[in-house]
C-alpha cells in the first residue's frame, strides 16, 4: 500500500476516527485505526465495538491496500507535520511498517494485521430517511445536556429518539433526562421516518454526530433498526449500538396544570442566577426564585461561604411564589433558549416547573423544584 494525502485531509480524517478509540482498552487493536484505499481515495476507520466510524478522504493512491496503525500516534505526528505538507503513507511489505514521510520527515510505525481488526456487523434497518443538519443539530445540542451520568439507570446514559404523535401530527422527537430536569424537542418528520423504532442513542455517540453536523448544507442520511443507528454524510459515517433498555414514560412528569406564568429575558436570567450561585456550594448549588408582582428575587445563603441575591423586572401577575432550584439545572436551560424570552409555568413550591421558548412549544423543559 502507497498513498499521498494532504496533510490537513489527514489530521481531519485521522483526528475524526481518534475520538471513537477508547484510550484505555485491553485489545491492542482497537487502539489502531485501519487504513483503506479506495477507488476515488483511503478511508481511516475506528471503533469501541458499540461505535464505529468511517472517514474518507481524497488522496493519490499508487499501491492499494489495507493496515491498521495507532491511530493516537499517527493523529500526533499529522498535527505536527507542517501546514500544507504532502504526507506519503507507505506500507513495506518486508517489515510489515508504515513509512509516514513529508519533507524531510521520516516515521516508521508498528502496525497490525487488517483481519484482526473488528469491522461492525451490517444491519437491516427498518428506516431509513434524510435529514438536514440544523434539524438534527437542534434536536441533539438542545436535549444532550440533561443525559443522566447515573451508570445504574443505564437506559438514561443517552438521548430517545422517537416518533410522537401530537395534535399538529406526528413528530421527530428526541427526549433526555436524569431525573432532576428533562428536555423534550420536537422536529418536522422528515419523509420516510415513520417507520422509525424508538432508540436510545448513547452519549458518546451524540458526541461524536456532533461533528457530522457542523455544517449547515450537509443532509444526513438517518438508518435506524431495533438494535443500531447510523448517520450518514458523502464522506463520513457514524454507525453506533443503541442503549438495549426501555426509555421511562416521560409525559408522566410534563406538568400539564402549572397556571402561575413568569416571562423573563433567556440571557439576564441565566446571567443573574449564574451571578448569585457564585456564592453556592459545590454540593447543592441551590438558588430561590422569589416572585412578586413584575418582580423576581434571585437569592443564595450559603452559611459556609456568605449570601447573594439579584433582582430583575419581569412579567408575572399571579399570587406570590417562593421556589428553589439546582442553580446548574436552571443555568443550563436557560442558556439552550434562543428565543428572547423564556416562559416558567409554575404550579408550586414543591411541584416541577415547565419552561418553554416564548410562545414556542417544539422546546418544553422541566425541572424539579429543591428544598431551600
Amino acid at each position: 500500500m502507497k498513498f499521498s494525502i494532504e496533510r490537513a485531509i489527514l489530521v481531519k480524517a485521522v483526528s475524526q476516527a481518534q475520538s471513537v478509540v477508547e484510550r484505555r482498552n485491553t485489545i491492542p487493536i482497537l487502539a489502531n485505526v485501519l487504513i483503506e484505499t479506495t477507488d476515488s481515495g483511503v478511508s481511516f476507520r475506528a471503533t469501541d465495538l458499540d461505535t464505529e466510524v468511517v472517514d474518507r478522504a481524497p488522496a493519490h493512491v499508487e499501491r492499494p491496500g489495507a493496515t491498521t496503525v495507532s491511530a493516537g500516534m499517527l493523529n500526533d505526528i499529522a498535527r505536527k507535520l507542517p501546514d500544507g505538507a504532502l504526507v506519503t503513507l507507505t506500507l513495506e511489505p518486508e517489515t510489515g511498517r508504515l513509512t509516514v514521510q513529508a519533507g524531510r520527515s521520516n516515521f516508521s510505525l508498528a502496525t497490525l494485521p487488517r483481519e484482526d481488526f473488528p469491522v461492525m456487523s451490517s444491519s437491516e434497518y427498518s428506516a431509513n430517511f434524510k435529514a438536514p443538519a440544523p434539524l438534527l443539530r437542534r434536536l441533539f445540542d438542545k436535549s444532550k445536556f440533561a443525559i443522566s451520568n447515573e451508570e445504574t439507570r443505564y437506559y438514561l446514559n443517552g438521548v430517545y429518539m422517537h416518533v410522537a404523535q401530537t395534535d399538529n401530527g406526528p413528530t421527530l422527537r428526541c427526549v433526555a433526562t436524569d431525573g432532576h430536569r428533562l428536555a423534550r424537542i420536537d422536529a418536522p418528520l422528515p419523509e420516510g421516518a415513520a417507520g422509525l423504532p424508538g432508540v436510545i442513542v448513547p452519549r458518546k455517540t451524540v458526541n461524536e454526530l456532533r461533528k457530522l453536523l457542523d455544517d449547515d448544507e450537509t443532509e444526513i442520511a438517518v438508518s435506524v433498526s431495533e438494535t443500531k443507528v447510523r448517520f450518514a454524510t458523502p464522506t463520513l459515517t457514524l454507525t453506533s449500538k443503541v442503549i438495549d433498555g426501555t426509555f421511562p414514560d416521560y409525559t408522566r412528569v410534563i406538568p400539564s396544570n402549572n397556571t402561575r406564568k413568569l416571562e423573563v429575558d433567556a440571557g439576564d436570567f441565566a446571567k443573574a442566577v449564574d451571578r448569585v450561585a457564585t456564592v453556592s456550594s459545590e454540593r447543592s448549588r441551590a438558588v430561590k426564585l422569589a416572585l412578586d408582582e413584575d418582580r423576581l428575587i434571585l437569592s443564595v445563603n450559603a452559611p459556609d461561604s456568605g449570601a447573594a441575591d439579584d433582582e430583575l423586572s419581569v412579567a408575572y401577575a399571579d399570587e406570590p411564589l417562593e421556589i428553589g432550584f439546582n442553580a446548574k439545572y436552571l443555568h443550563e436551560i436557560a442558556s439552550q433558549i434562543e428565543r428572547e424570552n423564556a416562559v416558567f409555568l409554575f404550579n408550586g413550591s414543591g411541584d416541577a416547573a415547565l419552561i418553554r421558548e416564548g410562545g414556542d412549544e417544539s422546546a418544553v423543559y422541566v425541572v424539579m423544584p429543591m428544598r431551600v
